[in-house]
């Protein structure tokens, strides 16, 4: 089982049933990976899904979003706002998802991390 796609299919169902529209899924390119595209009340969402499995970690997802992450996913952005014609005046913002999955009771928490600073 891949832990990082759960999780994503787990952040989208999540995203879907708050009323966002899912608009792309794992944009890659040279220069950056964006996990999930979103639109809600006509802003768009850059969201990044951190996927941890068990209870019991010191960690949190997010803190894996790391300078280079960072860099990475400005990138991204950048690449995604440009190659799909984005209008400036188009309001956007930068999102981080924790999923933490039980997988022996089945369960998942999520937690979402609004307009982070990039």
């Amino acid at each position: 089982m891949d832990i990082g796609k759960l999780g994503e299919d787990i952040a989208c169902k999540f995203l879907e049933n708050k009323g966002f529209h899912v608009k792309t899924r794992n944009y890659r390119r040279i220069f950056g990976e964006l996990d999930i595209v979103t639109e809600y009340k006509n802003k768009l969402h850059f969201v990044e899904v951190k996927t941890l499995e068990g209870e019991n970690t010191l960690f949190k997802p997010e803190d894996a979003v790391h300078y280079r992450k960072r860099e990475r996913l400005k990138r991204a952005i950048k690449g995604y706002l440009r190659e799909f014609r984005v209008s400036d005046e188009t309001e956007w913002q930068f999102d981080i998802i924790s999923v933490l999955i039980d997988t022996d009771d089945k369960i998942a928490k999520v937690r979402v991390l609004e307009n982070m600073v990039l």
